[in-house]
């Protein structure tokens, strides 16, 4: 099997052409690439597939062999591949995903794809659509108790489920234990992802975050969207926010009149191979 690894912000995955190849098993195929001892080493697995409603499809899974709804900083890699690659020549391009079809405009510096902007869609905030369990109808700066200490969170979907929670110093953290007392709790009928935010002031902020089924990740696409609608509607930050992760930065914007939310951040290739 032919792959190429590509990283969006160190959020990486390996990705497959599967107008190319065929893959049987993707489930244990992402279990397999995705160890950093044993295999290829990712967050995961990115299959590049054909649409019957978009101009490619994308599927992808996590690196415990879950399959996830959608990937910020996969689907920008995505678009990058099909356009280094040949696979279509247009600037701006349509990607089928569990969550919907998303729109992306590709910046080209010297022939290949450097940066995406990607229309990531309409954040949903509503608690049973996130989901989550809880006796309102959102869950919008509300006191929880975890493992015996109390969050301000805000929990968002964008097209994944996020849980985003407020923190004096996102260096301080031990992610290994708390994040996934959040990825597991009760409250998350399908487990969440959790974002650790440090507010910095009205137009920036730092984040980690623990995805589920990945564990911490060095970055998050969806994660920094649902951040920044989560910021707004608390009214910590302006609808532009720049998001700096553990592997770099996003650009996020939420236009309140569309009710849609515009990430703007690179996509690198590292190398290509083949798993035998």
């Amino acid at each position: 099997m032919k792959f190429t690894k590509m990283h969006g912000c160190g959020n990486d995955y390996v990705y497959v052409n599967c107008f190319e190849e065929k893959i049987e098993n993707p489930e244990e195929l992402s279990k397999k690439v995705s160890d950093r001892h044993f295999g290829i080493g990712s967050d995961g697995l990115i299959l590049i597939l054909p649409s019957d409603v978009a101009d490619f499809r994308m599927a992808m899974y996590n690196a415990d062999g879950s399959e996830g709804n959608m990937c910020g900083n996969g689907i920008r890699c995505v678009g990058k591949y099909v356009y280094d690659y040949g696979l279509t020549d247009k600037m701006s391009i349509s990607v089928e995903t569990k969550s919907g079809i998303k729109y992306l405009e590709l910046f080209v510096e010297e022939g290949k794809v450097a940066t995406v902007k990607v229309d990531m869609g309409t954040p949903v905030i509503i608690a049973k659509e996130v989901p989550v369990i809880f006796d309102k109808e959102k869950m919008i700066g509300e006191k929880v108790e975890i493992a015996g200490k109390e969050y301000e969170m805000t929990c968002v979907s964008m097209g994944n489920p996020h849980a985003v929670v407020w923190v004096e110093d996102t260096n301080n953290l031990d992610l290994e234990k708390i994040g996934p007392v959040f990825e597991k709790h009760e409250m998350f009928p399908e487990r969440v992802n959790t974002e650790f935010i440090q507010i910095i002031d009205r137009h920036e902020v730092n984040m980690r975050v623990w995805e589920r089924g990945s564990g911490e990740t060095w970055a998050c696409g969806t994660g920094a969207c649902a951040t920044a609608v989560a910021c707004i509607l608390n009214n910590k930050t302006e609808d532009e926010v720049l998001v700096h992760l553990l592997g770099g930065d996003l650009k996020i914007q939420y236009d309140k009149e569309k009710n849609c939310v515009f990430m703007t951040g690179p996509a690198t290739t590292v190398f290509e191979g083949e798993f035998l």
